[in-house]
């Protein structure tokens, strides 16, 4: 790209200097007799054991005539004997287990994935864009990263962000000089349905500098829900990073949060390259998941079949994913958008950025995995 190109596109930014107060007000509870003992729910096990709970503390209550006191006894031996061996069976024989759950999430998720209307044009800029090209692209999503982190938004809104970019982009040609409006009204729709408290419409104008009036930022932000119709949920990469996050780490003591971020970092990287967006959100999120453990461990095989079932996604489904993040986080495409990088060489990211794995990926990690 031309210097005029890069000129001409790159977003303008400043350093916010809004800042939120919120002050909070101790509310001291009126003290009531303890009648009986409450019990935590992070203490009840599984529901065998909750009647016996209540029981138990029910009975510590009651004074029993002279009369009743040996029948109490028996049963209270008898309640203890069977407390004993509810004590013995497994959470997981009682309580449906986690994995169902995540499942069929994790289903529901990819055949929403599926549907045509959720998706981006895969070629979108040979096909729709000719003022647009994929490295103006590439210098908008970089800056929006660097929005969301001076506004401290979660991680959902800037995956929901560039997902509607992409969208807008595979609908409508959109001039240079309207890119950056439509990536901040965007972030304002994303914000709106995944933070607790969105910047306003005034802050995504700050950041631009002021560029883009308030009302032009309403007009558009009300053009891209009508094109979306409303319907702003899409599964993301990250939805599916944090399913198959729990595949990996389920029979764990402690999360490894080295692991969860570094699968974070690789799939942020993928929002920035062009080439990612033909790839479905659920095979990026399984890429990333193959390339940090791959990362971490390279003299272990990245896939497994727990992972396998998990994802529906066998070692040779996801290469060509695999490879073209492999390629972004070893940088050989020497590229300059350093937002993503920095990001998670901060020590709250456990520095994953500074992370680097092997030059070369063994082609037999991609083959069938043995039984």
């Amino acid at each position: 790209m031309g210097q005029t190109e890069q000129e001409n596109c790159v977003p303008t930014t400043c350093s916010s200097s809004k800042k939120r107060a919120s002050s909070e007000s101790a509310i001291q509870p009126q003290q009531l007799p303890n009648l009986k003992r409450r019990v935590v729910l992070g203490e009840l096990t599984n529901s065998l054991n909750i009647s016996l709970l209540a029981q138990n503390s029910d009975r510590s209550l009651k004074k029993p005539n002279s009369d009743l006191k040996n029948k109490e006894e028996e049963e209270e031996e008898e309640g203890g004997e069977f407390l004993d061996k509810t004590e013995k069976i497994s959470v997981s024989s009682v309580d449906p287990p986690k994995r169902v759950y995540s499942s069929s999430i994790y289903q529901h998720l990819h055949a929403l994935e599926m549907e045509v209307n959720r998706r981006p044009v895969p070629n979108y800029m040979e096909k729709v864009q000719n003022d647009v090209s994929p490295n103006m692209r590439a210098i908008l999503v970089d800056w929006l990263v660097e929005v969301s982190e001076e506004y401290k938004l979660v991680s959902d809104t800037l995956y929901l962000t560039v997902s509607y970019v992409d969208r807008v982009l595979s609908s409508f040609a959109i001039s240079r000089s309207k890119l950056q409006l439509v990536g901040v009204s965007c972030m304002l729709i994303a914000s709106k349905y995944e933070e607790i408290c969105p910047p306003h419409a005034e802050d995504f104008c700050y950041v631009t500098d002021n560029t883009f009036t308030k009302d032009e930022v309403l007009d558009m932000e009300r053009n891209i829900l009508k094109f979306l119709n409303f319907e702003m949920s899409t599964p993301t990469s990250k939805n599916f990073l944090r399913i198959l996050n729990g595949a990996v780490q389920e029979n764990s003591k402690s999360s490894d949060m080295r692991f969860e971020f570094l699968g974070c970092y690789l799939a942020e990287l993928s929002l920035l390259d062009y080439i990612c967006v033909r790839f479905l959100p659920s095979v990026i999120a399984a890429s990333a998941i193959f390339l940090s453990r791959f990362t971490l461990q390279p003299e272990v095989h990245p896939w497994t079949l727990a992972l396998q079932c998990c994802s529906s996604y066998k070692p040779s489904d996801l290469k060509d994913c695999v490879l073209a993040i492999h390629d972004l986080q070893l940088n050989r495409k020497g590229s300059s958008f350093r937002s993503v990088r920095d990001k998670y060489k901060q020590q709250k990211f456990n520095c994953v950025a500074t992370l680097s794995p092997p030059l070369e990926i063994p082609a037999v990690y991609f083959e069938p995995i043995n039984k």
